[in-house]
C-alpha cells in the first residue's frame, strides 16, 4: 500500500470511550485510583501515533456529564489527574504541533481548572497538525440541548431566520463542529454502547469495540483499529453499486 492509499483508509476523526481504568485496577490488585492513574499514560503514545499517522482531529472522553454521579474521592481524583494532564501536555502539543481543546459544561469545574483549560486552548490555538480534544462533564444529549439553546436565542436576536435552521446549521452549532464528522469511534474495557458521548458527530462513524482495558491498550490495537475501518465499506445511504461506481469515477 502506498502512503497515499494508506492516509484514505484512514480515518481523520477518531473518538475514544477510554473505559476500563477502574477494573484494571482490581485486576491488578491495586489501591483505589492507581487505574486512573495507570490510564493517563496511556494517552501520550496514542495522540503521538494519531499525529504520525496524520489523523487530523483525536476527541477522548475523560469525564461523561454523569460522572459526577460516582463517589466523591474518584471525582476529586479525576479532576486533579486533568488538570496535572493539561499541564503536562502543554509543552508536548508545543513540540508536536498539536492544538488542545475541550468540551463539555464547564460550569460545575471550579474555577482554577476553567481558568486553566482556557489558557492551554488560547495557548496552542494556532497549532495545525492536528487538534486533539478532551470531553470533560461531557453528555451528546447537553451538546444537542446546549446547541438548540443558542439557536433559539439567535432565532430571538433576528440573527437566524428559524426556516434556516437546517441540519447542517444545527451541526455549525454542536461542539467541535468546525472539524471532521468521528469517522471512527472506539470504546476499550468490553462495553457495547456509546455511552452518552458524541452522539451528533458520531452519526456515522465506524464502531470498534475491543475488550482491552484502557490501561492495557496500545498502539499495536490503535493499528488494528485502523485496519478495521480501512476494510469497512462506508455507503451513507447509498448501494455497494453506488459507492463502487463512484471509486471508478473517481
Amino acid at each position: 500500500m502506498t502512503a497515499t492509499e494508506e492516509c484514505s483508509s484512514l480515518p481523520k476523526h477518531v473518538a475514544i470511550i477510554m473505559d476500563g481504568n477502574n477494573r484494571f485496577a482490581k485486576k491488578k490488585q491495586m489501591q483505589k485510583g492507581d487505574g486512573h492513574r495507570s490510564g493517563k499514560n496511556v494517552l501520550d503514545p496514542i495522540v503521538e501515533h494519531c499525529r504520525k499517522k496524520n489523523i487530523q482531529a483525536l476527541t477522548v472522553f475523560a469525564f461523561s456529564s454523569e460522572n459526577w454521579n460516582r463517589p466523591q474521592f474518584e471525582v476529586a481524583l479525576l479532576m486533579k489527574l486533568l488538570a496535572d494532564t493539561i499541564r503536562e501536555q502543554l509543552p508536548r502539543m508545543e513540540k508536536f504541533n498539536i492544538a488542545l481543546r475541550f468540551i463539555g459544561d464547564r460550569s460545575r469545574l471550579s474555577p482554577e481548572l476553567q481558568a486553566l483549560m482556557l489558557y492551554a486552548e488560547e495557548t496552542t490555538a494556532a497549532f495545525d497538525s492536528m487538534t486533539l480534544t478532551i470531553a470533560v462533564s461531557y453528555g451528546g444529549m447537553w451538546d444537542m440541548a446546549h446547541a438548540a439553546k443558542q439557536i433559539a436565542a439567535d432565532v430571538l436576536k433576528n440573527k437566524l431566520n428559524l426556516e434556516d435552521v437546517t441540519t447542517d446549521v444545527f451541526g455549525q452549532y454542536i461542539s467541535l463542529g468546525d472539524l471532521p464528522a468521528v469517522d471512527l469511534l472506539i470504546r476499550t474495557g468490553g462495553d457495547f454502547r456509546l455511552s452518552n458521548f458524541l452522539l451528533w458527530q458520531a452519526a456515522y462513524a465506524e464502531l470498534y469495540f475491543t475488550e482491552t482495558l484502557w490501561p492495557e491498550f496500545t498502539v499495536e490495537e490503535l493499528d488494528d483499529a485502523f485496519a478495521v475501518f480501512g476494510g469497512r465499506e462506508r455507503r451513507f445511504g447509498k448501494t455497494s453499486e453506488q459507492i463502487q461506481q463512484e471509486k471508478l469515477e473517481n
